[in-house]
Formats: C-alpha cells, structure tokens, sequence
C-alpha cells in the first residue's frame, strides 16, 4: 500500500484545499520572476525579490491560516506579467494594484503598509484595476 494519496482522487484534491487555505485566501500576489527570457529586470534579481516574498510571508505567519490571523495570502511566481519594464512587477488582488521596482524593500514595503496596513505605497504603483465581484 502506497503512503503517497492518490492525486486523482477527489478526496486528495479537497485535502490539498484545505491544507494550502484556498478557501481563506485575502489577497493574492503575483510576481514575475524566473523569466524564460528577462526583459523587465535581471533574472537573478527577481528570484532574490520572489525567494524575499516568500520568506516574509513565511515568517509573519500570513502564508496559512493560523489562529491569530485566520485569512492567509496567497503567492505566485509569474514567468512573465508582460510589462517588461521596471521589474520585478509585483500585482495584488483582488485589489488589483500593480507595482513596479519590486526589489525586497519595496516588498517590505509593500508587506508592512498594502497587506498587514491596507495603505497602498503610491510611489511604486503605476496601474490599478480593481476586480469585479463575480455574481452567482
């Protein structure tokens, strides 16, 4: 008998839901990083900038529901945004902000004042486009 589930089973995916929070989901954030072809910035610097969200996430215990905060945020690395300019290009929903320049401090920042501070940092946003709520 095999201790891997089986990933085709119904059961294993609603496990996997639970376990990962998808129903707790506050925010998403989506940044590119590890480009096939880097145009927007250094391949090597938006992998420093997704490991940082990563690690901070992580660390401030927002990447899993817990107790004390019982939402998480969610985190995709994105090949590519298709902006290719002034990366890493960091996106936000459902707020629907788009950052540029995000290097760690600007991902610090970003951590501190948009999601723990609900304050965007306005001086790293070049578009915003607030998603819709989808009727049922």
């Amino acid at each position: 008998m095999s201790a891997v589930p089986d990933s085709q089973s119904p059961d294993s995916l609603s496990a996997c839901v639970k376990a990962l929070g998808l129903s707790q989901i506050e925010r998403h954030i989506f940044i590119c990083a590890d480009q096939t072809v880097p145009k927007c910035c250094d391949k090597a610097e938006s992998l420093v900038a997704w490991d940082y969200l990563k690690k901070r996430l992580k660390e401030l215990d927002l990447d899993r529901p817990t107790q004390e905060h019982p939402t998480c945020i969610f985190r995709t690395k994105a090949n590519c945004l298709r902006v290719c300019q002034q990366g890493p290009i960091l996106l936000v929903y459902p707020d629907g902000v788009w950052y540029r320049n995000a290097t760690p401090e600007v991902i610090e920042r970003i951590i501190q004042e948009h999601v723990l501070g609900d304050r965007i940092v306005e001086e790293f946003v070049f578009h915003r486009h607030v998603l819709s709520a989808v009727v049922e």
